[in-house]
C-alpha cells in the first residue's frame, strides 16, 4: 500500500502556466499524492444537469418542445425558499433578543457599522455579528479582537445572498478570550526559545534569479504575486510550491511546502503569501508547526500575509514581514526600470565627471601652450648651450693652468729632493759612520761616541766597510 501511494506521489507533478507571467513562469506543481483526475459526476434524475464520464462537460437542459413538462409538480422558487428561511430564522422567538457568548476574532468599521466575527474557541464555530452605527455609543464594550464577551443580539438574513448573522445592539465584558489568551501564552514561549530573535534571521538575496511561492495556486495572492514580479523584474524563474493555506489542515500543508523548496534546492528565497481574511481564516499562520518551520527553514523567508493591519507569528518568524502578497513581491526583487534608471544616471555621471577632467586638462595645455609661447624654450636652450661651451672653456683653462703650476713645484721639489738624498751625498764621497756597539746601530756624529779600539761601518756610496778605530783627533782630554 505504502510503495504505490509513494510511486503514485511520485508521478503526481504538473505545470502551473500563468497567463500573467509567460515567459519564465512554468512552475512545478506538487501535489502531495494526488492526480489530477478528470471529475467522475453522476447523473442526477430528474434535476435537469447531466455530466459526463469524463467529468468534462455539464449541461442544463434548455427546455424542449415540452415546454414545461419536465418541472416537477410544486417545485419551488430560490426566491420562495430563501423567503421562507428568513421567516423561519427571524420569526423565531428564541432567536430573538439573546445573549451569545464567544470570542470575537476579527473586526472591520465602516460608516454604517462595526463587523466582527464571534467564534467559540473550542469548537472554532463562528458567526458573523454586526452592531449598527446607532447602537455604537450605547455599547458597555468596544469589540476588539480576542476579546472574550457577551452579545445581546438577533439573528437577521440575507435572503439575496442566504446567509445569515447576529444583529448585535449590546455587548458586555467575559474576561480574556482564551483564544487570545493561548496565543500569547505561545508568543511568550516562542520567543523566549529565541525563535523571533533578529539575530538568526537570514538576509535577502539582492537579485535573485529563483523564487518559491508557497501559497494557494487558485488564490488571488498567486496571481498578484506574478503580477508584480513580470512589472518589476521579467525573466525570473518562480516555482510554486502549493499549500493550504485556510482550515485546519493548513499548517501541515504549509510545512510539507517549505520542506518542499528546501529539498528542491533552487530557490534562493521563499514568498508564504495568503490574502487577507478574518482572523480566524488566519489561524494557521499562528500555528506552532508552521512558526517552527519558518523559524528553521535554510532559505530565507518572507511573509506577505493578509493587510497592512494584520500581523501573525509567522511575520515575527519570518526574514522579512511584509504582510501583504504585493508587497512581498515588491520587497523580494528590486524594480528593473529602477535599477536601469540608476544605472543610466550612473553612466551620466561618469561622463559628465570624464567631460569634466577632458575640459579641464586641456585648460591646463592651452595655458601651458601659451607659456611655451611667451617664455621661448628654444631660445633657452640656445643660450644655456652656449653660457655651458664658455664655462667649460673655462673649466679647461683653469685646470691646464692648476696642471703647470702643480708640475712646475713638482719639478722644484724632486730637485730639492735629489740634492737631500743621503744616496747623493754618498755618491760624492762622502761617508756614514755606524756604531757596531749600539743596538740597534747609531750614527756616530762626533768623536766623542767613539773609543780607541772600536769598530765601526762605514756606509760608502757603493758599499759597506769596517774600521777600527786607532786614533781620535780632535777631543778633548780630560786631565
Amino acid at each position: 500500500m505504502k510503495d504505490s501511494m509513494a510511486k503514485k506521489s511520485a508521478q503526481t507533478t504538473a505545470t502551473v502556466k500563468s497567463g500573467a507571467y509567460k515567459p519564465g513562469f512554468d512552475a512545478p506543481l506538487q501535489l502531495d499524492g494526488f492526480e489530477l483526475d478528470g471529475l467522475d459526476l453522476s447523473e442526477f434524475a430528474g434535476s435537469g444537469v447531466t455530466a459526463s464520464k469524463s467529468g468534462r462537460s455539464a449541461t442544463r437542459s434548455q427546455g424542449t418542445s415540452q415546454g414545461t413538462s419536465n418541472i416537477p409538480q410544486g417545485t419551488l422558487t430560490v426566491e420562495s425558499v430563501a423567503l421562507y428561511i428568513k421567516e423561519c430564522l427571524e420569526d423565531n422567538l428564541n432567536l430573538q433578543k439573546i445573549w451569545v457568548l464567544g470570542e470575537i476574532s476579527s473586526v472591520n468599521r465602516s460608516g454604517k457599522g462595526t463587523y466582527f466575527t464571534l467564534q467559540d474557541p473550542a469548537s472554532n464555530q463562528a458567526i458573523a455579528c454586526v452592531v449598527w452605527s446607532s447602537y455604537d455609543q450605547r455599547l458597555e464594550v468596544k469589540p476588539q479582537p480576542g476579546e472574550q464577551v457577551i452579545v445581546l443580539a438577533s439573528v437577521k438574513t440575507y435572503a439575496q445572498q442566504s446567509r445569515y448573522q447576529l444583529s448585535v445592539v449590546q455587548i458586555r465584558s467575559a474576561g480574556e478570550g482564551l483564544q487570545a489568551l493561548r496565543y500569547q501564552q505561545l508568543r511568550d514561549r516562542l520567543y523566549e526559545e529565541g525563535l523571533f530573535d533578529p539575530d538568526i534571521k537570514l538576509p535577502l538575496p539582492n537579485h535573485p534569479q529563483t523564487i518559491a511561492v508557497v501559497t494557494s495556486p487558485n488564490a488571488a495572492a498567486w496571481g498578484d504575486i506574478q503580477t508584480t514580479l513580470l512589472n518589476r523584474y521579467p525573466g525570473l524563474t518562480v516555482l510554486l510550491s502549493p499549500a493550504t493555506v485556510q482550515g485546519e489542515t493548513a499548517p501541515n500543508s504549509i510545512t510539507k511546502a517549505i520542506d518542499r523548496v528546501m529539498g528542491d534546492g533552487r530557490a534562493e528565497v521563499i514568498i508564504l503569501a495568503r490574502g487577507g481574511g478574518a482572523t480566524e481564516d488566519l489561524a494557521c499562520f499562528n500555528d506552532e508547526r508552521v512558526v517552527r518551520a519558518i523559524a528553521t527553514c535554510t532559505i530565507p523567508i518572507i511573509s506577505g500575509i493578509g493587510h497592512d493591519r494584520d500581523e501573525s507569528l509567522a511575520d515575527l518568524a519570518a526574514d522579512y514581514a511584509a504582510h501583504t502578497p504585493t508587497a512581498a513581491a515588491e520587497v523580494v526583487v528590486p524594480d528593473l526600470q529602477a535599477l536601469t534608471d540608476q544605472h543610466l544616471h550612473r553612466v551620466m555621471s561618469v561622463q559628465d565627471s570624464v567631460n569634466y577632467a577632458i575640459s579641464h586638462h586641456q585648460d591646463k595645455l592651452q595655458q601651458f601652450q601659451r607659456r611655451l609661447r611667451l617664455v621661448r624654450p628654444d631660445r633657452q636652450l640656445d643660450q644655456a648651450q652656449q653660457q655651458f661651451h664658455w664655462l667649460k672653456q673655462q673649466i679647461i683653462q683653469s685646470m691646464r693652468s692648476q696642471l703647470a703650476h702643480h708640475q712646475s713645484t713638482q719639478t722644484r721639489l724632486e730637485t730639492k729632493l735629489t740634492a737631500l738624498d743621503p744616496h747623493s751625498v754618498l755618491a760624492r764621497g762622502y761617508a756614514v759612520v755606524r756604531s757596531e756597539l749600539a743596538d740597534p746601530q747609531t750614527v756616530v756624529r762626533s768623536t766623542t761616541d767613539l773609543t780607541i779600539g772600536q769598530t765601526v761601518e762605514l756606509q760608502l756610496g757603493a758599499g759597506r766597510a769596517t774600521a777600527k778605530i786607532i786614533a781620535i783627533e780632535g777631543r778633548a782630554i780630560d786631565a
